[in-house]
């Protein structure tokens, strides 16, 4: 698996898992939900990932989209 795709599956889970705490937990975890929507888009305009560099340390090998 490439770090592109590393990446969008670990922030489909994240926001599954923000929605199912939210559901079932608190309502306050949609603030989780929010958090993870504003890094999506504070990394399509700056192209830094956090997830993306935890990723890269751990060895995954790169795609197209994190060079």
């Amino acid at each position: 698996m490439t770090l592109d795709r590393s990446v969008l599956l670990f922030a489909g889970v994240m926001v599954l898992l923000s929605m199912a705490l939210t559901l079932w937990v608190s309502p306050l975890f949609m603030w989780f939900t929010v958090f993870i929507g504003a890094n999506l888009i504070q990394s399509s305009f700056t192209g830094f990932c956090p997830a993306a560099a935890v990723f890269r340390a751990l060895g995954v090998k790169k795609g197209c989209a994190f060079e």
